[in-house]
């Protein structure tokens, strides 16, 4: 076989039929919860101004640092194909006037994203998500919503032993001082860190907790905890998300340690994550939290703000490794459809349209014209009734029905198959 010239780009992929059929399922829960909850669907360009990323997620993080894919128009404008999802709904948020409708708004999006990292196992360059943003409210039960549909489309999925981490980070009323203290312990533990993390220690501490290298990681389990330093109202807002989750009986776990990565987070942060039997976690499905500064950020007064986000490709992995249920399966067709020649063909294409209509599935070859072919084709599907159309039948409007188990065939007039092989297949129910 001759070496084929065009492959697809490091770290992206095709997505092929057999994966097809699990983005669906997943589709079809999302949508499901969504739809429980009135959220309505949003979709934002996937090309974006660049600045909407460096202010909302920040310039020191390695997504806008060293990950995002940025490039300059005929134009003169720098832009970037989207890293995540949530600042751009707050722009066309802000941008569309959506503070003036009722509070608040609810939306939800999928679609792909970008990220120039190093391709791994279930990681790529471009990848889906979809994610939930309830913006406009500030109430820990917005908070509690946004765990409780991210919680219930995996359990819908099939997922067992998911544990909900979740900590809370406070606000800009809070964290000064903490990061105050936080970056005093660091600077003790200097030496023990890894590079990318010293360098954090000057630019932003609080994103070290969130390092996933073991020495840091050591360094972080005697680190202070945020949750002991935050204000009375931050306080008061943890204390509600935690009641709500208890109320709902959600399997939750204090996290105190969990950050999440991006400047725009506020109070409650959150990861869903999968658990073997002895506890140990398996990685994170889904994550998200508050970001009430980010209007601030982009431009606009502050709003209230919480939303999630998943990883498409990461879930369909899992559920392909674990063999989980898709759905019910499509309806094999029980009736082939055979043609012979051009007006024959012609006049097979409407007959299969009105079998469409009717929602009956019914298989054909339009583009094989041996008939010996065909009923190969048949056979290898194990279809019993073939409906056979030649030149003859196309000029005198009927059809021949061929039982492919007894051999037996009978002739058909045009305007009665259809009737004829509803009655044929409901006998065999």
């Amino acid at each position: 076989m001759a070496k084929i010239k065009f492959q697809s780009l490091t770290g992206m992929h095709d997505i092929l039929p057999e994966d097809q059929v699990y983005i669906k399922r997943i589709q079809k829960v999302v949508e499901s919860v969504v739809n429980s909850y009135s959220f309505e669907k949003i979709e934002t360009p996937i090309l974006e101004n660049v600045e909407v990323f460096q202010k909302a997620v920040g310039d020191d993080t390695d997504i806008v640092g060293k990950e995002m894919y940025t490039f300059r128009t005929k134009g003169g404008d720098m832009v970037a194909l989207r890293p995540e999802g949530t600042s751009g709904v707050m722009r066309s948020y802000l941008e569309n006037g959506m503070h003036n409708l009722p509070q608040p708004v609810k939306l939800w999006y999928t679609g792909p994203f970008f990220r120039y990292e190093r391709p791994q196992a279930g990681r790529f360059r471009q990848f889906h998500q979809f994610g939930f943003e309830a913006i406009g409210d500030a109430s820990p039960s917005t908070d509690s919503q946004i765990i409780q549909m991210s919680y219930d489309v995996l359990k819908e999925l099939g997922f067992k032993n998911l544990t909900i981490e979740v900590n809370s980070i406070g606000d800009q009323e809070c964290r000064p001082y903490f990061k105050k203290i936080l970056t005093s312990y660091l600077k003790s533990k200097r030496s023990s860190l890894c590079t990318d993390c010293q360098r954090r220690l000057k630019e932003n501490p609080l994103r070290i907790l969130d390092c996933k290298e073991e020495k840091c990681q050591r360094v972080r389990a005697g680190a202070p905890q945020m949750i002991d330093h935050l204000c009375e109202k931050c306080h008061a807002h943890f204390k509600g998300v935690l009641e709500f989750l208890d109320e709902l009986e959600l399997p939750y776990t204090l996290n105190p340690y969990l950050v999440r990565g991006l400047d725009y987070y506020t109070k409650t942060v959150f990861e869903i994550v999968e658990t073997s039997e002895d506890g140990k976690s398996l990685g994170t499905l889904i994550g998200g939290g508050r970001y009430d500064n980010l209007s601030k950020m982009l431009g606009g007064i502050e709003i209230p703000a919480c939303g999630s986000a998943a990883g498409i490709e990461r879930i369909v992995s899992l559920m392909k490794t674990r063999e989980m249920k898709t759905g019910p399966k499509k309806e094999e067709p029980k009736i082939f459809l055979a043609q012979l020649g051009q007006l024959a063909k012609r006049k097979s294409m409407k007959l299969f349209e009105d079998f469409r209509s009717a929602k009956i599935p019914v298989a054909e070859s339009f583009s094989k014209d041996s008939l010996k072919a065909q009923l190969r084709s048949a056979n290898k599907l194990n279809i019993r009734w073939v409906l056979i159309f030649g030149q003859k039948e196309a000029l005198e409007d009927f059809i021949t029905l061929r039982d492919m188990n007894s051999g037996v065939q009978q002739e058909i007039k045009l305007d009665k198959v259809l009737e004829e092989m509803k009655g044929k297949l409901a006998q065999e129910r």
